[in-house]
């Protein structure tokens, strides 16, 4: 490098975070067996999570001594991480694993739990609570954490869907903001966490090649597929509540969705990312139901839990419209279901085909 180059920035490794307690709320469910459990051992194994740590999972619905839980813990991990249960980094997370009855109408069990953990800790640790719960047990396991004082100076993650329509969204809104303040709050869409999701804005804001053309007067479509091969998998009080279109339509694939139309934000910033993906947001033509199908998989309505009459969608595929200069008169498809052929995450921007193609020279 010359002395006249630009210097590239230098990337600095994060410092690791205080000390923490972190309770996950539904350890035994689907998210935290598949995501959260490995997730979390991943960011342990590479160093990422804080030098002091400990992890209390509690369930309503199962209760596990504490090898117990920490023989489940090591399953999850082994089925669904990246990163193998073994060696040292592994018996530094199970050490910091432990496990309390969740009962929201008794919550010294979880109480005591949380404080043995800080004891371990000593000082003055932090508390995350992560609710992947469903969306019916959010307010009253938020008041439960006010009424027992383990809010106090807490943050709290919350999984999507945030309430099933504009009323309720803000009724819950309103409720959590009654124990916890607003920069305590963080409501995520795990979807965005997928590194593949994240290369979209660098494919696309990164690169000469694509952005100038990533528009209406190149695109014919866009196609977001997102089968999966799992059927509800047991989440009946959940699922049949929720369907296709609420659990990933109108949360995951739209933010999705958000990445691939968004105009280019002032910087990665969350607030500027959030601004411009609801800037798309805004532009989306109400949706036509004409231009949408809904299906059940065969044997959904024989599911333990399910209603022998429920007309819960399982597979929802539909078109949107986007009303502005970038995508206007360019139709988005979308489509997800359960108990499909294959599960993968695709997202297709089929190109217009030149007006006329060159065909070979006739002969004299």
């Amino acid at each position: 490098m010359s002395p006249d180059s630009p210097s590239l920035p230098t990337i600095r490794r994060p410092g690791r975070p205080d000390p923490h307690v972190i309770v996950l709320f539904g350890v035994t469910g689907d998210l935290a067996r598949r995501k959260l459990l490995p997730g979390l051992f991943h960011l342990a194994a590479a160093g990422l999570l804080p030098e002091r740590y400990r992890i209390v999972g509690t369930a309503r619905s199962r209760r596990f001594s504490e090898a117990g839980f920490k023989e489940y813990a090591h399953d999850a991990v082994a089925e669904f991480a990246t990163v193998k249960p073994t060696g040292d980094a592994w018996r530094g997370f199970e050490d910091a694993l432990s496990f309390a009855a969740a009962d929201r109408s008794d919550p010294a069990p979880l109480v005591s739990a949380v404080q043995a953990a800080e004891k371990e800790l000593g000082g003055r640790p932090q508390r995350l609570f992560h609710l992947a719960i469903p969306p019916v047990a959010f307010e009253s396991t938020i008041g439960m954490l006010g009424a027992s004082g383990l809010a106090e100076g807490a943050r709290v993650i919350i999984e999507k869907p945030f309430g099933t329509d504009l009323a309720s969204a803000r009724s819950l809104n309103d409720s959590v903001h009654r124990v916890f303040d607003e920069p305590r709050i963080f409501r995520i869409d795990h979807f965005l966490g997928k590194e593949s999701i994240d290369n979209i804005l660098a494919l696309r804001f990164a690169n000469g090649l694509f952005e100038p053309v990533w528009n209406r007067e190149h695109i014919e479509y866009v196609q977001i597929d997102v089968p999966e091969t799992l059927s509800i998998e047991g989440r009946a009080d959940f699922y049949d509540s929720t369907g296709a279109f609420r659990d990933m339509v109108v949360t995951h694939l739209f933010q999705v969705l958000g990445f691939v139309a968004m105009e280019p934000p002032t910087n990665l910033s969350a607030t500027a990312l959030r601004e411009e993906k609801q800037k798309v947001f805004d532009s989306l033509l109400p949706l036509d139901p004409g231009q949408v199908v809904r299906g059940q998989y065969d044997g959904y309505l024989a599911e333990p839990g399910v209603a022998p009459d429920s007309q819960t969608e399982t597979y929802a595929a539909l078109r949107l419209d986007i009303d502005n200069w970038r995508w206007s008169g360019v139709p988005v498809f979308i489509r997800t279901g359960k108990r499909l052929p294959a599960t993968q995450t695709e997202v297709r921007l089929v190109f217009k085909q030149p007006p006329r193609l060159a065909r070979p020279a006739r002969r004299p």
